[in-house]
């Protein structure tokens, strides 16, 4: 029975070079419940990667040998295993970059291991319960040079494919489906990231960043993506001249 037990541990894989940092999350982790395996720079983290099985991986960007960020970057080309950053770095462009290569969240240091655990559930729990067919449908949106295929889920604008990843395609379609409402961040963060979200709003306002550079002719002036100040954000039908 408690072989069992054992083999339901959720596995980390924890790529920090800090020693104070390592024997802290060791320890607290273990407490949780996890099971961690540690990695000390950015090279050992590929070869553990390669050969065993992990559900998420805890990355700091700071590392020996090989940075987080191209760590990063190779695994998620390879695989959709969740990645949480974890790093003292806590700059926009950090974030924005992040994000791009495909984490799934950040927490900076100093951080409580209590918020840390929080977020590691949550981002479990959001891939255990998104499904491809919750979004499947024969429907395409078209709004202004903007096409989604839901069915597909592919992305056009002007005619020309772009790659959206699946918190951007979400955000996207839920902002097309709104056209001229004024979407809250608190109803979009519930509707992509869902109730168990954790953390403040900066996550969405880099997912927005990033889809402005993706659709829009200006992303430093968007006229699709607009922001209403306090609020939230609206997709607008205007036309680039």
């Amino acid at each position: 029975m408690s072989k069992n037990k054992e083999e339901k541990k959720i596995h980390l894989l924890v790529v920090e070079d800090e020693e104070s940092f390592i024997d802290a999350l060791e320890i607290g982790l273990d407490r949780e419940g996890f099971k961690v395996t540690i990695a000390r720079d950015g090279q050992e983290a590929l070869d553990k990667f390669e050969v065993g099985k992990f559900d998420a991986i805890l990355l700091d960007l700071m590392l020996p040998k090989v940075s987080g960020l191209d760590v990063c970057r190779t695994i998620r080309a390879k695989s959709d295993i969740p990645i949480i950053i974890v790093s003292a770095k806590s700059e926009e462009v950090d974030m924005v970059l992040m994000l791009e290569l495909g984490a799934d969240d950040y927490v900076t240091k100093p951080y409580r291991l209590r918020e840390l655990v929080a977020r590691i559930r949550a981002v479990l729990r959001r891939r255990e319960t998104y499904t491809p067919s919750e979004e499947a449908s024969t429907e395409i949106m078209e709004l202004g040079p903007i096409l989604l295929d839901i069915d597909s889920r592919r992305c056009y604008v002007s005619g020309e494919e772009i790659k959206l990843r699946k918190k951007e395609f979400a955000l996207l379609r839920n902002l097309l489906e709104n056209p001229g409402r004024v979407m809250t961040r608190e109803v979009l963060i519930d509707r992509v990231w869902g109730d168990d979200y954790v953390g403040d709003t900066k996550t969405l306002d880099v997912h927005i960043k990033r889809l402005r550079t993706l659709i829009e002719f200006d992303p430093k002036n968007p006229i699709h993506i607009t922001t209403i100040r306090g609020v939230g954000y609206r997709f607008e039908l205007t036309k680039p001249e």
